[in-house]
């Protein structure tokens, strides 16, 4: 399952259970990020007790696409017997402040730096 324009990827590989997004995600709205949050929900549910999201790859992600990121850790927070790892970089200060926001929200997320 994969999302993909000019400037972004958001891919779920169902083999590896991990969801890759890259490039700048900067759409308007929570509208254009449904199909977005949609994706990391369904990924959730067919990864069933773990789930890796990998963002160390994405450049640029803007409010909205904080909130839709932000809305899917609650989901996954409440699925019972998810495993979340959030893989990011550290050569990418907003990475970090955000991993440590989202972390606040699910406690039991796991990191992983690269």
């Amino acid at each position: 399952m994969e999302l993909s324009q000019e400037d972004y990827k958001v891919a779920f590989d169902e083999s590896q259970r991990e969801v890759m997004c890259q490039g700048s995600l900067m759409l308007s709205g929570t509208e254009e990020y449904a199909p977005i949050l949609e994706l990391l929900k369904t990924a959730s549910v067919q990864a069933v007790d773990k789930l890796t999201l990998d963002i160390q790859k994405l450049e640029f992600i803007n409010s909205s696409g904080i909130n839709t990121l932000t809305k899917f850790v609650i989901t996954a927070r409440n699925q019972a017997g998810l495993v979340l790892t959030v893989r990011y970089s550290e050569e990418q200060p907003w990475q970090i402040k955000l991993v440590s926001n989202l972390n606040r929200l699910m406690p039991a997320m796991q990191l992983e730096k690269i």
